[in-house]
């Protein structure tokens, strides 16, 4: 059975973690993004995020975008200093070409930080990039 359950490859979807200056606040913070590096929509997108260690965990948070289109990005959510020392994982769901994908993204503990900043595709920022 499980043999006859197509689950296809996502490809050209990041998760991205990137550090950006809050206009009221004049603080820089650590923002995660979802990337759309593909060339059609993802549509009816659910992401469901966590922080964890092996003593901590934060609550579950859960995010959806109705349409993200080709080539573009939007923000998921802000990350606190204080979980970027937990895992923070993105599980992502989302509907395209007629079928559903789904893949699970995780910044390991202390992982997101400057020294691992990298070129995002689409955003034309730097950031900390999940494949």
């Amino acid at each position: 059975m499980k043999k006859d359950i197509d689950i296809p490859e996502v490809k050209d979807v990041f998760v991205a973690a990137v550090r950006e200056k809050h206009a009221e606040y004049q603080t820089l913070d650590w923002n995660a993004y979802l990337i759309n590096d593909r060339n059609e929509t993802l549509e009816g997108v659910l992401i469901v995020s966590k922080g964890y260690d092996g003593k901590r965990e934060t609550s579950t948070m859960r995010h959806s975008i109705a349409e993200l289109p080709p080539q573009s990005y939007a923000k998921v959510e802000f990350l606190q200093d204080d979980v970027l020392q937990l895992n923070n994982e993105f599980s992502v769901s989302f509907f395209a070409e007629g079928k559903m994908f789904h893949k699970k993204f995780v910044f390991r503990k202390n992982s997101i930080n400057e020294k691992a900043l990298q070129e995002l595709p689409v955003m034309q920022k730097r950031g900390v990039l999940l494949k």
